[in-house]
């Protein structure tokens, strides 16, 4: 490595092809499973490379590079542990969650559709307009204001009271 640093080239290229059984062993160590191994080295060269400048020479590299491949074993061990936590592995839960394309979840989506629009249909006109104005057509205020000719407080209110009515019928919320 000393030699790497002086810019020899050919050394670099050694010293880094003679680190990998090294850094391997390091990541064996920590506890990486074995399809994780390749990454931890790819991760712990690119730290050499990186910060090369650090070695000194007058120390062990086999210890310098040992401890430089723990701590990116520690790291893929965090990023698997965080992976990990995220992921289902439970068989009941592919069962009890509906794929999207289910025919069943397809018609309760529908059923639920024609419950939401018999919902909005039965809204006094201000506040239905309202909803289907500037909650389902996403229109804007100003846009829906100059079209009907109405002030945008008062759309605002319809909005609101819209939104409290549907709520409550949906959800008993009041």
């Amino acid at each position: 490595m000393a030699a790497a640093q002086g810019g020899d080239r050919r050394a670099y290229e050694r010293v880094l092809a003679a680190s990998v059984p090294l850094i391997r062993a390091a990541a064996r160590r920590q506890g990486v499973v074995v399809d994780q191994l390749d990454d931890v080295v790819q991760e712990t060269l690119l730290t050499v490379h990186r910060v090369r400048h650090t070695y000194d020479p007058s120390r062990s590299y086999d210890a310098w590079l040992s401890a430089l491949a723990s701590r990116r074993a520690i790291d893929a061990l965090r990023s698997q542990g965080r992976r990990g936590s995220r992921e289902v592995h439970d068989e009941l839960a592919y069962d009890t969650h509906a794929d999207a394309d289910d025919a069943t979840a397809a018609a309760e989506r529908e059923q639920e559709a024609g419950r939401l629009r018999e919902a909005i249909a039965s809204l006094p006109p201000g506040q239905r307009e309202a909803i289907e104005q500037l909650g389902l057509k996403e229109r804007s205020l100003a846009e829906v204001s100059a079209e009907t000719g109405r002030q945008t407080g008062a759309l605002k209110v319809n909005l609101h009271r819209a939104l409290k009515a549907l709520r409550a019928r949906f959800h008993g919320e009041p």
